[in-house]
């Protein structure tokens, strides 16, 4: 099968998950600079089969996109010309954050290691993805 890749798109960092090769768990994979992001997801694709690329919506507590939403839309449309058969799917990201926050408080790391910007990414990336996972699988019910 083939692996769905999920992105926490940051103006500076951005998070990134992807499942195993049968979709059934997702993991963090890294946290790249923006800048770079578009390479990196060019290269990991051609090396591993990616069905498709889940990008999280950032949307505000009245359901408003965020300020975020304009360089994402930017970001999709340079990836839809570079990898036009790739389908990218977004999908709403509000909490991630907290999310990750607290799943790093019950995982016991230190305040250094919660601190660390590039881990809450790559963990709001993989909320993102299983939130992602979950909800097709609960559509498909």
């Amino acid at each position: 099968m083939s692996r769905i890749l999920a992105i926490d798109y940051g103006r500076k960092r951005t998070g990134i998950a992807v499942t195993d090769s049968l979709q059934l768990i997702a993991g963090g994979l890294t946290t790249v600079l923006t800048h770079e992001l578009l390479p990196f997801l060019l290269d990991y694709c051609r090396k591993e089969n990616v069905s498709r690329i889940v990008v999280g919506r950032p949307k505000q507590m009245n359901y408003e996109d965020s300020e975020n939403m304009q360089r994402i839309n930017q970001f999709i449309s340079t990836l839809n010309k570079k990898m036009p058969e790739m389908p990218v799917v977004l999908y709403d990201e509000r909490f991630t954050s907290v999310m990750a926050h607290r799943t790093m408080l019950e995982a016991g790391l230190k305040k250094t290691k919660r601190q660390d910007k590039a881990l809450v990414d790559e963990i709001s990336a993989t909320i993102i993805l299983q939130s992602y996972m979950e909800s097709i699988s609960f559509s498909e019910h």
